[in-house]
């Protein structure tokens, strides 16, 4: 069978067309999004369909990627939803805590996008979205109490936290910084639908299955399944708009059944060109704001530099985590990828080297031996990790056998 399935027969010239269409469609899967600080989908997001099967032409697989890579959607605006659900324990406001606390001491700024936008990495959430043109684009977080927004303008690229009143400003072309901030921002819609086309390969099973309505939008669903039964990833399923390309809705479903690990796309949208002020923005009076590379102080809202700021480019404290590392590999291909690292001999903590934190982790990870000797697995819905009692880690969106025969092929 060839790597892309359709209902039809697929020649080995369509398929080299479907990969260079594949590749193409990787730039496009959401293309809108805030540039510069924390890239944030906007393109492929809230969550559920609406009902109907709308009548639409048939389509292969090959034709939905290449209208995906053809998508050229520069003005938009809607609301979006999105629920992330990857089975973490409840840690009680323990992580939000420890967040305000970092923040109150001085050591970032609640309007860090960094920062904020982890939120979404649990939970529902409800967003609008706007974007005007590669150089203007608008993320709000709608908040019980408050509301949180990122906004990208030309250059400039501003956080806001309506809760604490607290801005976070950065250059969006120039700011060393802004790539780093990207990168730490949590595994989105976007960049998860980008992996999955990434993935597609001889291990994977791609169909078109049926049509949808999504925010009142003809759709069609492109399907997207591992064939390796090693995977922890059951299915991924792409709505895409009809019309447009542009991907309309994202959902991740496990192996394992239940509900979605990510379920994310549009409830409301309209390709119509926001108005020019919803991307303005000045600092409310009082508001502290906080210049990217800065960790206490930044410039008052009347422009002016506080003395007390200082530069983070110094600052070493994460070099520690990278200590006794012997470089990051990944073995295995496809969905059943696993990277592994040795962190030095510092395996997870048990006995007396743990004390009261012990039991605490124990409930998190369940104990695994092997040719490899023995270990912890610390398990989500997606992601699986194996640490071993030596230090060394294996982890991916595969099952805790696979991990373990990982490990033992490595000994």
């Amino acid at each position: 069978m060839a790597p892309y399935e359709t209902d039809d027969s697929t020649s080995a010239e369509e398929a080299d067309d479907l990969r260079a269409g594949r590749r193409k469609a990787t730039r496009y899967v959401v293309p809108v999004a805030v540039l510069g600080v924390a890239a944030a989908t906007i393109g492929l997001v809230p969550a559920l369909a609406d009902s109907g099967d709308p009548d639409l032409p048939n389509i292969t697989a090959q034709q939905l990627i290449e209208k995906i890579a053809k998508s050229d959607v520069q003005q938009m605006s809607g609301t979006v939803k999105i629920t992330t659900d990857l089975g973490l324990p409840n840690l009680g406001g323990l992580e939000s805590s420890l967040t305000q606390g970092a923040t109150a001491s001085g050591d970032g700024s609640s309007a860090d996008p960094s920062t904020k936008l982890t939120e979404l990495a649990s939970g529902t959430h409800t967003l609008r979205v706007a974007a005007d043109g590669p150089d203007r684009q608008k993320l709000s977080l709608l908040e019980s109490a408050a509301e949180y927004s990122l906004i990208h303008d030309g250059k400039d690229v501003w956080g806001y936290d309506s809760g604490t009143n607290e801005v976070y400003h950065a250059t969006a072309d120039d700011s060393a910084s802004a790539k780093d901030k990207q990168e730490e921002a949590p595994a989105t819609p976007e960049q998860l639908a980008k992996d999955a086309l990434k993935a597609v390969d001889s291990t994977t099973s791609v169909k078109v299955q049926g049509t949808a309505q999504v925010a009142g939008r003809d759709a069609y669903r492109l399907v997207i399944k591992p064939k390796d039964s090693g995977s922890t990833v059951g299915q991924i399923t792409v709505a895409v708009d009809a019309k447009t390309g542009l991907p309309l809705k994202f959902t991740l479903t496990p192996a394992s059944g239940g509900a979605a690990v990510v379920d994310a796309g549009f409830t409301k949208i309209s390709y119509a060109k926001p108005a020019a002020s919803t991307f303005d923005f000045t600092p409310p009076k009082g508001a502290k704001v906080t210049e990217d590379g800065q960790v206490d102080g930044g410039k008052k809202s009347d422009g002016k530099s506080e003395d007390r700021s200082r530069d983070k480019s110094g600052d070493k404290s994460g070099e520690d985590l990278g200590q006794g590392m012997d470089g990051l590999n990944v073995i295995g291909d496809g969905w059943d990828s696993i990277a592994t690292f040795d962190t030095g001999g510092q395996g997870v903590p048990s006995g007396s080297e743990a004390g009261a934190f012990g039991g605490f982790l124990d409930s998190l990870g369940d104990k695994a031996s092997g040719k490899f000797g023995s270990g912890t697995v610390f398990k989500t819905r997606l992601i699986n990790a194996l640490i071993t009692d030596d230090g060394k880690v294996y982890v991916g969106a595969v099952t805790k056998d696979t991990l373990v025969k990982a490990a033992d092929a490595a000994k």
